[in-house]
């Protein structure tokens, strides 16, 4: 075996320094940070309407090449779907989104504990159809609703926008204890 050019030899005194361990790139560090994926996932949950891989692209802050890519990908995987074909434009799959959260609502907690959320969100659903006397946030009119009541506006729409939230949690909770054959939620840890 020959021996290496003496240029690409370590020096004696460089063999025996030990690496400065310190001054390295913490393995945490390494592996956190903005991943691609998530970007762009992010820029879908975003979306309000159909948008181009271009302006998909613009909203996560990378090309538009990798967001066809990711957008291709997430149609396979059904969380968004093309709409048009020229140009490509995709829309979110709130269906999706919701079946998501429902299996995360099975997953993570015992039917009781599901009860109880759906106990508490009816409550505040019922509380809010008394105060706005109504049986949908959808039948206030809001600028009417603050001038009855003397109320801001946008304290009015806060209330109405809650209410909305209160019944996408009660329609979620409800398949969620609906959804499935079996009721492998109860043996899922109480949270």
């Amino acid at each position: 075996m020959e021996e290496p050019d003496p240029g690409l030899k370590a020096d004696t005194d460089e063999r025996a320094e030990s690496p400065d361990f310190d001054a390295l790139t913490p393995p945490e560090e390494l592996v956190r940070g903005d991943r691609t994926r998530d970007d762009f996932f992010d820029a879908v949950l975003a979306l309000d309407s159909p948008a181009t891989a271009g302006e998909v692209a613009d909203l996560a802050g990378h090309g538009v090449d990798a967001a066809r890519e990711y957008l291709e990908w997430f149609d396979r995987m059904g969380i968004v779907t093309q709409v048009t074909e020229s140009p490509a434009t995709y829309r979110r799959n709130q269906e999706y989104l919701n079946w998501r959260r429902v299996q995360q609502l099975r997953e993570q907690y015992a039917t009781e504990r599901l009860l109880d959320f759906l106990k508490d969100e009816t409550e505040r659903n019922e509380t809010y159809a008394e105060t706005f006397d109504v049986d949908s946030p959808d039948a206030v009119s809001i600028a009417a609703h603050a001038s009855e009541t003397d109320r801001s506006v946008e304290a009015v729409w806060e209330d109405v926008s809650t209410w909305k939230t209160t019944r996408r949690r009660i329609a979620l909770l409800e398949r969620a204890l609906t959804t499935g054959s079996d009721d492998s939620a109860d043996q899922r840890t109480a949270v």
